[in-house]
């Protein structure tokens, strides 16, 4: 599924996509733009939700950034109509690497929320009003939009970012497996919690769609790390054993063969 994507263009050396569905997001807010406002209601519609997701791009580039920096390389950002994702080609095992990669992301949304703020504060806190279609009725909502996805992704929910710290958290204390297993059963039962809040108190079906969705994605999460432990044990086991065989020192690194002549 998350294959049926398009390509766009690079940013920062990183390939930007978009999911065929994110076709059919904007053409929801541009139908109901319209049933609203007519054309004039369309283009405001679809024009803002292409802002807004201009703010998850750069909310996905500071994770993107700062996981190059631990030397971990991000082939792609894929835009989804539920938000987006860096798609990174391992995830650090260091707690502080971890925590400082996952909190760059909310960090861009509340730097945002500061560069906007000084120009429609009154806006945002409902001490001024403001016109439909204006300036400053977008640059409110992205505020507040910002806002809520900051606060929004550091909800303790793995594999959100408030999950992903809070497993960071625990890895500085407990194996990282054992860490990561605590961080999904929490999530899961948090996620599970918000869906059936949102679901029959809310009546949004969207937002408890969402959270069943991170649900399960904590579960395919939790099994991706349970592989890569028992290879990782498993290679690890056959090394000691062509170690001992060989008369080798396990923990000492293996000869360097040099081949032709020197």
């Amino acid at each position: 599924m998350l294959g049926w994507s398009i390509n766009l263009f690079r940013v920062f050396g990183i390939r930007l996509a978009v999911h065929v569905s994110f076709v059919l997001l904007l053409a929801y807010y541009g139908w109901q733009g319209w049933q609203e406002h007519g054309s004039r209601g369309m283009i405001w519609s679809t024009g803002f939700i292409l802002l807004f997701f201009t703010c998850v791009i750069l909310h996905e580039l500071g994770h993107a950034l700062t996981a190059r920096r631990y030397g971990v390389q991000v082939p792609r950002i894929l835009l989804l109509p539920i938000g987006g994702m860096a798609e990174f080609d391992r995830i650090p095992r260091r707690p502080r690497a971890e925590m400082l990669i996952t909190i760059a992301g909310p960090l861009v949304n509340f730097a945002l929320v500061a560069a906007l703020a000084p120009f429609v504060w009154r806006e945002m806190l409902g001490l001024a009003a403001f016109r439909d279609y204006s300036a400053t009725a977008i640059a409110t909502n992205l505020g507040w939009a910002n806002l809520v996805m900051g606060l929004f992704n550091l909800l303790p929910v793995f594999p959100m970012d408030g999950g992903r710290i809070f497993r960071a958290l625990l890895a500085c204390r407990l194996p990282y497996l054992r860490a990561t297993w605590w961080a999904v059963a929490i999530g899961r039962a948090l996620a599970l919690g918000l869906a059936a809040l949102a679901v029959f108190h809310f009546e949004n079906l969207l937002v408890g769609a969402l959270f069943v969705f991170i649900f399960l994605a904590a579960g395919m999460e939790y099994e991706m790390v349970r592989r890569k432990e028992q290879e990782a044990a498993y290679w690890a086991e056959i090394a000691k054993r062509i170690a001992a065989q060989s008369g080798q020192d396990p923990e000492s690194p293996p000869p360097l063969v040099f081949h032709g002549r020197n």
